[in-house]
């Protein structure tokens, strides 16, 4: 479960985000935590990781969440509930438990 440049590019950008938090309305911010874990999203369908960008998808709804701000009960329930099934999917992404249900051009065994 090595880490790749993408991990590296999507820590330095949450980083960079918890630094304007510092300077920025908090609603701004999760606007922004939204817009940059679903361009996440896409480079990962782009790099043939399906499931991970499920996950990243999964905490675009906590960024949603945040930024709706629901009442009590239902953002507890939104909030965290998006963030387990994204930590499931990255995960069972990462450790191979779950299916393998893409396969790029280079992967054919005809």
């Amino acid at each position: 479960m090595a880490m790749d440049r993408f991990d590296i590019v999507a820590f330095t950008g949450f980083v960079g985000l918890v630094a304007a938090s510092t300077v920025l309305e908090g609603i701004v911010v999760a606007a922004a935590l939204g817009g940059f874990a679903l361009s996440l999203s896409s480079w990962r369908l782009h790099a043939g990781r399906p499931w991970e960008a499920v996950a990243w998808l999964a905490w675009v709804g906590a960024a949603v969440v945040l930024v709706i701000s629901p009442g009590e009960t239902a953002f507890l329930l939104a909030f965290f509930g998006c963030l387990l099934v994204g930590l499931g999917l990255f995960f069972g992404s990462r450790l191979a438990v779950l299916p393998a249900v893409w396969r790029g051009e280079g992967d054919d065994t005809d």
